[in-house]
């Protein structure tokens, strides 16, 4: 009788205990995952004199909930997103957390907007 038929692979005694024990997972609601998460916004030198030259005023509240978009947005897998908003339209790269570029929704509106994976829509 060949000796390996009786053999136990080793990989199931090396740990028997763990198999065992349960693992203790904290849970974590999506508000607090996104809140760790949230890098700061920023915007590029570009978009900078875009908003400039365009005379597009964005408050701290609105920029807040453009963060806040952007990382939901790069949970789900979006890297490049056209931001539309009452007032303005921002072309976002949510991977590095930058605003690219900005327009006025007069501008936005004759345009095409290409290389963009995701929409995001905010009203105020």
């Amino acid at each position: 009788m060949d000796h390996r038929i009786h053999q136990v692979p080793q990989h199931a005694l090396q740990y028997p205990s763990q198999a065992r024990q349960k693992q203790h997972v904290t849970s974590r609601n999506f508000k607090d995952v996104l809140a760790g998460e949230q890098q700061p916004l920023k915007i590029s030198k570009h978009a900078t004199q875009r908003l400039t030259e365009r005379n597009i005023h964005i408050g701290d509240r609105q920029w807040q909930k453009i963060g806040e978009k952007m990382q939901q947005a790069k949970l789900k897998g979006v890297t490049d997103s056209l931001v539309v908003m009452n007032n303005a339209a921002l072309l976002v790269n949510t991977k590095n957390n930058t605003v690219v570029t900005a327009m006025d929704l007069k501008e936005a509106t004759s345009r095409i907007f290409t290389n963009i994976n995701g929409t995001i829509l905010i009203d105020e």
